[in-house]
């Protein structure tokens, strides 16, 4: 990545400079910055630094607050560039398009959905809880030899963008996508042999329903955040509770820190298998 720092060197004080974040989220041709408060008054000129920088960058926005809401979205304000907050978004040989105005998309979670798609065996039914633009399913549906595989997402918005990038990335004959409340939906479904549930915040009140629709031997993955000290026996305990609550039997295969919320919390998924 280009040295963000070295295009600022003339024009901000060096204990400005020090505050500067060489890294941030770049999703296509979009950069979400933060901005540190001390730096709020030089955000234009970092912005434009920013596309100096990065030649594939159009548009620089920064993040303003925290994710709210159940369709975690994050308040945007416009910085330098286009003001298109429309992209095409390229993970693990996939395209995804999405607005990042409108639809929860993190880039540092590719390595993530790379690590889940691994794991899917030849022939499995697969559902993506919280499915959002699709990233989980096309990177499945794709990559795996994974019979079927099924995303359900209350965003409109975000669902509208799914549809678009099965066709995009040509997975259609194995893609069923559904638009709406994962607990009215699911029930209409069926079993699953495995389960995705990337919902950090909140998937906890989902896991007595994914319990029931998970097969015998089948697996789940349980997205939770925890503070460092709670890691992982607090998200594990959870698991543990949702599956004497629904009278099953699991193992937990593995637990797995894939994230940063804010110091010392991040984001943690446990793996297990419904026996």
């Amino acid at each position: 990545m280009p040295d963000l720092k070295a295009h600022l060197k003339s024009k901000l004080a060096k204990s400005q400079l020090g505050l500067v974040r060489n890294a941030f989220d770049i999703v296509g041709s979009v950069a979400l910055l933060e901005i540190p408060r001390e730096l709020k008054k030089k955000q234009k000129i970092i912005a434009n630094a920013v596309l100096q920088a990065h030649k594939n960058i159009k548009a620089v926005y920064v993040e303003v607050g925290g994710r709210k809401g159940k369709l975690r979205l994050q308040k945007l304000q416009w910085l330098a560039g286009s003001r298109n907050t429309e992209t095409v978004a390229t993970e693990n040989g996939v395209q995804l398009k999405l607005d990042v105005a409108k639809v929860y998309y993190s880039p540092r979670q590719a390595s993530e959905r790379k690590r889940i798609y691994q794991q899917v065996k030849s022939g499995e039914e697969v559902l993506v809880m919280f499915s959002g633009a699709a990233p989980y399913v096309i990177e499945i549906a794709k990559h795996t030899n994974a019979e079927k595989v099924f995303g359900i997402e209350v965003n409109r918005a975000a669902h509208k963008y799914a549809a678009e990038n099965v066709k995009l990335n040509k997975v259609d004959a194995k893609v069923k996508l559904y638009c709406g409340d994962v607990k009215k939906i699911l029930p209409q479904l069926g079993s699953f042999s495995r389960i995705v549930m990337p919902l950090p915040k909140g998937a906890g009140h989902y896991l007595g329903i994914a319990l029931k629709h998970t097969k015998h031997n089948g697996a789940v993955h349980f997205y939770d955040f925890q503070p460092q000290a709670k890691i992982p026996f607090a998200s594990v305990e959870k698991v543990r509770a949702a599956a004497v609550k629904q009278k099953k039997k699991i193992r937990i295969i593995k637990t797995v820190k894939c994230g940063q919320l804010a110091p010392r919390a991040y984001r943690v998924c446990v793996d297990f298998q419904v026996v």
